[in-house]
């Protein structure tokens, strides 16, 4: 399966301190969810930062659809077809829903193609049809959350980065955000996301990597790592409670 981003063997990190990612190797397929856990401090969000251009890898390679990005900036990774959903929210709250989610087609000058993806999100996320017209600071947290990923979706990219989606939200509102990461899957949008809440990240992933040091201490099909009794007591907070009977 072809993978939409590769970062190969990247060691990054900030300024003159020691690395934090230390010969990291990860790679997203198509049509996968792709999600990072690990103790605080394992390079999570460092991995996305790389991955969007923000920060430059000191070594290494990046290369999305096959094509090597590397050293590129945030506006030259988006062109090549990387989003960057960043942690905590970013809705502007005196702007409606509409004008935030148009926001993310402010590069595309083809006005057919930014209505064929303004439709697109709508469908795709019902609430920002449903509010299009709301003030965006108006919105419950998990509500907002779901603007930034329709807004992030409108360059049509091929692998959206998701920096601790459910992070402030209550259960039900974060239930709602991981079901609404599966739609953009499941409509052709890879992910990569990195969350604290690593149970629920893996429950809704196709493949888990566990950080560590900044390197990928093991990977696999997401299910295989959630039923894995010494990577549960590690890095998931111990095994899951019996159910009551």
């Amino acid at each position: 399966m072809a993978s939409e981003i590769e970062l190969v063997d990247v060691q990054a990190g900030y300024g003159r301190a020691a690395p934090v990612l230390r010969g990291l190797t990860v790679e997203v397929p198509a049509g996968t969810i792709v999600c990072l856990v690990g103790p605080n401090g394992a390079g999570k969000s460092t991995v996305l930062k790389v991955a969007s251009g923000l920060l430059a890898p000191r070594s290494g390679a990046i290369r999305v659809g096959g094509v090597d990005v590397t050293g590129q900036g945030p506006q030259r990774m988006l062109a090549s077809g990387v989003a960057h959903v960043l942690q905590g929210h970013s809705v502007f709250a005196e702007m409606t829903v509409a004008e935030n989610v148009l926001l993310g087609a402010y590069t595309i000058r083809d006005k057919a193609r930014v209505a064929a993806r303004t439709e697109f999100v709508r469908d795709l996320f019902p609430v920002v049809a449903d509010r299009w017209t709301t003030l965006a600071g108006l919105l419950s947290g998990g509500q907002q959350k779901q603007v930034e990923f329709a807004r992030s979706l409108m360059v049509d990219p091929k692998v959206v980065l998701l920096d601790e989606p459910s992070m402030g939200l209550d259960p039900k509102a974060t239930t709602t955000v991981f079901e609404q990461v599966v739609r953009m899957r499941d409509a052709g949008t890879a992910v990569l996301l990195v969350e604290q809440n690593a149970r629920r990240a893996l429950e809704t992933a196709d493949i888990g990597c566990v950080l560590d040091l900044g390197r990928v201490h093991i990977s696999g099909p997401a299910a295989q790592l959630l039923a894995d009794p010494a990577l549960a007591d590690l890095y998931l907070g111990g095994r899951p409670a019996e159910p009551h009977r």
